[in-house]
């Protein structure tokens, strides 16, 4: 069993030899190009939200 786990463990170092890790600058842009993305969506999915409730408001809560 010991033997597997070491196995596992040095098979594993080789592949993330072979990993094309991505640069700084890289990682750095498609982080922002992430958040962007992640806010835009937000604001879009709560516009469509409050649009939505307050026609709820005025068509099936009139009082």
């Amino acid at each position: 069993m010991v033997g597997r786990i070491k196995k596992f463990f040095e098979e594993s170092r080789q592949e993330f030899r072979h990993v094309n890790w991505p640069t700084r600058s890289e990682a750095m842009r498609l982080t922002t190009v992430v958040i962007a993305l992640s806010v835009a969506l937000a604001v879009f999915l709560g516009a469509f939200d409050y649009f939505f409730s307050f026609l709820l408001r005025v068509f099936l809560l009139k009082a």
